[in-house]
């Protein structure tokens, strides 16, 4: 799944950027942004984020 990232809560600190394989995120005005186009979805950010800013959403189960 495509990352969402909270920009508000986002302090700007790049380690996301960092472990991006395909270099999907960039510091736009002091904050994460996500280009979509170029993610992976391999989910390495989220963990990273010191301030839990970027959420991988999972699907629901429908069992």
């Amino acid at each position: 799944m495509i990352p969402i990232i909270d920009e508000y809560m986002c302090i700007g600190c790049g380690k996301c950027i960092e472990v991006c394989p395909p270099q999907a995120l960039i510091l736009t005005n002091e904050r994460a942004h996500l280009r979509e186009e170029f993610c992976e979805e391999c989910g390495f950010c989220a963990p990273e984020c010191p301030v839990n800013a970027i959420i991988i959403p999972f699907p629901l189960s429908t069992d």
